[in-house]
């Protein structure tokens, strides 16, 4: 559906070297990384505590125009059973499965990018800043709308839903080019696809030419927002403030810059948390973000090694066809 060029990119490790499919190593200097102001890891607060600490009167930012709200609820993932992460196959249809999959050598961790980054990391980006009125928002959506004051749009939901994208991107494009690249498309595809529904089912927009052109618009934002993120990773952390106060705030004049410091502390460490994965841990799907009110806090080492070798007894037995991966367990 869409094409995104991907750059090379590290996790966004402090001061590593990774050297990706082309010739280059590519490094990255995380300069003045927030996460390093910190002596001690006890002294490391929350997003949600620093977004909380502020006493700042809140000046609430002028839309100009009165938002859509949903009038009803489309189903989170997808109304295709074989969609949903949860779908189990009969026992002789997994059978048929494994055999087929043995017998025609099929690279699964290809084919594994449709159920991982379509299904299982898709509903991780949709659910962080979902919200539909008279119900309870998850303790993500809170932050995003209660605590930073985000105005509550479909708009800013695909701008929280891009900013999730966006970091597990960045994972995906140290994975091995081919499937990293898969992992992407994957991913992006079902965003708009999720998108062009919503608009239609949710928002009763019946016009087909002014759905196109709202996607074309959100595919501008996208591409846009990503060259941001993009550049404050492999530059310092006021440039990635300056690109999550332009998408997130939307450039708002009076926001909090204790707001925008918490949205920083939570984004690296949602990255400082996916750079400690292995590929195979990621490339099956084991991430999930880390909530703005959980304290994310350096390993040693010791704990590094620890949570290598606890992946590595994880994915031992996993000997059937439909498991084999070549995904680093090392990394």
């Amino acid at each position: 559906m869409l094409n995104i060029s991907t750059r090379q990119v590290s996790r966004g490790i402090p001061r590593l070297s990774r050297r990706l499919v082309t010739s280059k190593v590519v490094t990255f200097e995380t300069k003045n990384s927030i996460l390093e102001k910190y002596k001690k890891p006890e002294e490391i607060e929350s997003p949600s505590q620093l977004a909380e600490d502020s006493s700042l009167p809140i000046i609430e930012q002028n839309l100009k125009t009165k938002p859509r709200l949903p009038t009803s609820k489309s189903p989170f993932l997808s109304d295709h059973s074989i969609e949903n992460p949860d779908y189990e196959m009969s026992a002789w249809k997994q059978a048929i499965g494994q055999q087929f999959i043995k017998l025609f050598q099929i690279d699964m961790d290809k084919s594994r990018a449709g159920p991982v980054a379509g299904s299982i990391y898709f509903g991780e980006c949709k659910r962080q800043g979902l919200y539909y009125p008279d119900e309870p928002l998850s303790d993500t959506a809170k932050f995003f709308y209660e605590t930073l004051h985000l105005p509550q749009s479909f708009s800013q939901q695909f701008q929280i839903s891009v900013l999730h994208y966006w970091m597990l991107s960045v994972r995906m494009r140290a994975l091995p080019f081919k499937y990293g690249k898969n992992y992407q498309q994957k991913l992006v595809d079902r965003l708009f696809k999720d998108m062009e529904l919503r608009m239609a089912q949710e928002l009763n927009i019946s016009s087909n030419r002014i759905i196109e052109g709202y996607l074309k618009e959100y595919h501008t934002q996208l591409l846009g927002s990503v060259l941001s993120y993009d550049e404050g990773l492999a530059s310092d952390d006021i440039t990635l403030a300056s690109a999550l106060w332009r998408n997130l705030f939307n450039g708002n004049p009076n926001v909090d810059i204790r707001h925008i410091e918490a949205l920083l502390v939570y984004v690296r460490s949602q990255l400082y948390v996916l750079s400690k994965m292995t590929d195979r841990e990621f490339g099956f799907g084991k991430f999930k973000f880390v909530p703005p009110n959980k304290n994310v806090k350096p390993l040693t080492k010791s704990q590094e090694q620890e949570l290598i070798e606890k992946a590595k007894k994880e994915f031992q037995d996993n000997d059937l066809p439909s498991q084999r991966s070549v995904l680093s367990l090392d990394e």
